[in-house]
């Protein structure tokens, strides 16, 4: 099998630290190669691992790693070095792996051979807009999951705000919450919050806010309001920054 990279290293990578393969010609005899395999413990280690692979003139690294164990390596070898990263399962799949094989040293052996696929990486800012659309989806989804807590918090007390009024975050749904909070129980007086076209529903709204909300009850709607607005100026810092980010994407 022809050889394409007679300097090539396999970094496998977890959690714990990094292995290292680097695969040379041997000096003894000809045709054949010689294998070193070093552990690398942390990340502040990837600089020297850089000056090793580099010392050792390799013309390609391969890495696998799971989870995102693979990103400082990836990004600070690659700024010297020819890095790609493959598939954990497609490395696996590959017939010939034998059992007294390292995963550094069977990464470098099919690098030397061309037999592995280099997986797509984005470049830094589709990284960067790619982890911001991320945030803003799981903040998004987040007060989504607090006001359904809310709902079947006022559930527990017999409140039915969400029947009448489509959002119960909104303006007059977070009027009468933080009225409730206060200390109010009277419905017809939290009815009476209503706002705009909401007012028209005054009647369905004192029958729906009439319940039993004890001192607890109130202490977690609280919680939860102001869990929703630490999300909600989160979600609003996200946009601010997200905005330059996505100009900037070609």
């Amino acid at each position: 099998m022809d050889v394409l990279h007679e300097r090539c290293a396999g970094v496998d990578i977890s959690k714990k630290d990094a292995k290292a393969c680097v695969r040379t010609p041997s000096t003894k005899r000809r045709g054949s190669f010689t294998t070193e395999t070093t552990t690398w413990g942390s990340t502040n280690a990837v600089l020297a691992l850089r000056g090793h692979l580099l010392a050792a003139q390799v013309t390609l690294v391969v890495i696998e790693a799971t989870s995102d164990y693979w990103k400082p390596f990836y990004y600070l070898l690659a700024d010297e070095l020819n890095v790609i990263l493959v598939n954990a399962r497609q490395v696996m799949n590959l017939p010939g792996r034998k059992t007294d094989v390292s995963d550094a040293a069977w990464l470098a052996q099919l690098g030397a051979h061309g037999l592995v696929r280099a997986s797509f990486v984005p470049p830094q800012p589709v990284r960067e807009l790619r982890d911001l659309t991320r945030a803003r989806t799981q903040l998004t989804r987040e007060r989504g999951q607090i006001v359904q807590r809310l709902e079947k918090l006022l559930e527990d007390t017999g409140i039915k705000l969400a029947a009448v009024a489509s959002d119960i975050m909104g303006v007059s749904g977070r009027a009468m919450l933080e009225a409730l909070v206060s200390g109010e129980r009277e419905p017809q007086t939290l009815a009476e919050l209503a706002k705009r076209k909401l007012r028209n529903k005054i009647p369905e709204l004192t029958e729906a806010l009439t319940g039993r909300l004890r001192d607890h009850h109130a202490f977690l709607v609280r919680l939860h309001l102001d869990h929703y607005d630490q999300a909600r100026q989160a979600r609003l810092a996200a946009d601010r920054f997200h905005g330059p980010v996505r100009r900037r994407y070609p």
